[in-house]
């Protein structure tokens, strides 16, 4: 028998004996901790109450306590998803299935700018993506409003959302604000016109324009939540790619005392060095190498691993045009990443650790006494796509390895036989 053989009958093994599994124990894994810890040889996680109790090795196995041999195999934290739309959009190409943006100006053609939107409220954990990406090591995810015609620059908050079915996010809201050619058009054509109105729309928050006034652009709502993130008491994610335009949001932050993020970042490995400088982390999508608009012409695969070599807090998302349904190929990314030379612990790091602490998630991204027991038992090397997640838990508890693609794929794939697979029809299909 194998051992991917013997890892499958322990799993499942456990699976059927198992009660409400928040008390585990997995023995004999390579534990990636993506802590200072770094990776563990033939170690132990023991769950309690669904929080991590220890991490070690040979470890007493209380009573009552379920125990998976992991014989080797590695186990990591659950992955972040990235920024997308999961469980905000069911069918992209159908318009009431589809709740990431908001363009009240769309019938007027104006620009209406509401800060207060906030794109978690529709959140359903029931959208049918969502088991889809977690059997793939997925547990998280920042959900992140859409640019849309007759919306403004700043799209809304978004927050991060589990993938366990739980239906309220968890950790603080994020504003996101999109800079550059893509949102050009809500400014007039002018990127310089972005920061003009970003600055007014900020003296307005902090009460230096008076809200009866006709150049007052935000509702009381609007001013409040603005007011928040302006007073540093939220972290603004801004969409941007040109070296250039990455130059003056760091600029512009410091000049008005706000805590920044940069998602895509296609040039940011230009101005790596003042990015570290400033603490700002930056979400990368590491297969942008070619450039899908002229904010990109700098792109280049080793991106990430030259601003982590400068000092700069990397993670990793998904760009293109549907990274909603894709999420699960983040550690793809990953890996793409590692193989562009990020370091390989930075790698995991990025879809972990380093996406909990950015968004302000103290209790997930890494496997330490105290945190949850959100865990992914792997194959082999989880940022090689040849590998997969062979159990998932949450909590402690073990999750169903099933979702709606795996079903249509067990109906339709015929048995293994002597032609190729898609070929090889029983005989009563013939």
């Amino acid at each position: 028998m194998s051992r991917l053989s013997t890892l499958a009958g322990a799993v499942l093994l456990a699976l059927a004996t198992q009660a409400p599994a928040q008390e585990l124990l997995i023995r004999d894994a390579t534990v990636h901790t993506a802590t200072a810890r770094g990776t563990l040889q033939h170690a132990d996680i023991l769950v309690r109450g669904g929080r991590i109790a220890a991490v070690g090795t040979s470890l007493a196995a209380p009573a009552g306590v379920q125990t998976v041999d992991a014989h080797g195999a590695p186990v990591t934290p659950a992955l972040f998803g990235g920024l997308t739309h999961l469980g905000i959009e069911e069918v992209s190409g159908e318009e009431s299935t589809v709740d990431a943006d908001l363009g009240l100006g769309r019938k007027t053609h104006e620009m209406v700018v509401r800060p207060e939107f906030d794109v978690t409220l529709a959140f359903s954990p029931d959208a049918s993506a969502v088991p889809v990406t977690r059997i793939e090591g997925v547990g998280e995810t920042m959900l992140m409003p859409g640019l849309a015609e007759g919306g403004s620059i700043i799209l809304g908050q978004g927050g991060m959302v589990r993938m366990d079915g739980s239906p309220d996010p968890v950790g603080p809201r994020v504003l996101f604000v999109a800079l550059g050619s893509q949102s050009a058009e809500q400014t007039g054509q002018s990127r310089a016109a972005q920061w003009m109105l970003l600055e007014q729309w900020l003296d307005e928050a902090r009460g230096h324009i008076p809200a009866n006034t006709s150049v007052a652009s935000l509702t009381p709502a609007g001013r409040a939540t603005l007011a928040r993130f302006a007073h540093g008491g939220g972290l603004v994610m801004f969409e941007v790619d040109r070296a250039a335009d990455i130059h003056q949001l760091l600029k512009f932050a410091a000049r008005q005392h706000l805590r920044v993020g940069v998602v895509g970042g296609a040039e940011a490995w230009r101005v790596a060095h003042e990015l570290a400088a400033a603490k700002v982390p930056v979400f990368v999508d590491p297969l942008a190498d070619l450039p899908a608009s002229f904010d990109q012409i700098g792109a280049r695969m080793d991106n990430a691993a030259i601003l982590r070599q400068a000092g700069v807090t990397v993670g990793i998302v998904q760009g293109g045009e549907n990274p909603t349904h894709n999420a699960r190929n983040t550690r793809q990314l990953a890996g793409n990443a590692v193989a562009n030379g990020l370091p390989w612990e930075d790698g995991l790091a990025a879809l972990t650790r380093v996406p909990a602490e950015v968004f302000g998630v103290r209790d997930t991204g890494s496997i330490a006494v105290g945190q949850r027991a959100d865990l992914v038992l792997w194959t082999g090397d989880p940022l090689d796509v040849a590998n997969v997640a062979k159990q998932v838990w949450f909590d402690g508890r073990a999750i169903s390895m099933r979702s709606r693609q795996t079903e249509l794929r067990d109906r339709y794939m015929a048995p293994k036989g002597a032609m190729p697979r898609a070929y090889d029809v029983p005989d009563h299909r013939r």
